[in-house]
């Protein structure tokens, strides 16, 4: 077998996540979290959508993880990201966790806003 080591360049991958967490760095994140290029904080949920807008130029997609299990996004907020025109895909947070470690290690431009499980 041969393994090869993943670059993650600056933008750090999702070591784990559990009821209520995220790790990233070896940090844990208590709640929902906001991962773009440039930071990795706190998310408000479906009403925050303001760190979203301000990095909409960092990134060309962003996975919107809707908890333990997949969900529709509320209309205003689809409406919102939709007038911004920012590329989203909706999956559970897990679902988007490991896409998300998948796109970012192939050097993708990517960001994830991700509701706890």
């Amino acid at each position: 077998m041969r393994l090869i080591e993943i670059d993650y360049d600056a933008q750090p991958p999702i070591d784990a996540y559990g009821p209520g967490f995220f790790r990233v760095k070896e940090e844990i994140h208590q709640g929902h979290l906001l991962l773009t290029p440039d930071a990795q904080i706190s998310w408000g949920g479906y009403d925050d959508l303001q760190p979203i807008l301000d990095a909409k130029d960092t990134f060309d997609v962003i996975f919107i993880g809707t908890g333990s299990d997949i969900a529709q996004l509320p209309p205003k907020m689809a409406a919102t990201l939709d007038a911004a025109l920012i590329d989203y895909e909706l999956m559970s947070s897990p679902s988007a966790s490991r896409t998300y470690n998948v796109l970012l290690s192939e050097g993708r431009r990517i960001a994830a806003a991700l509701l706890t499980i």
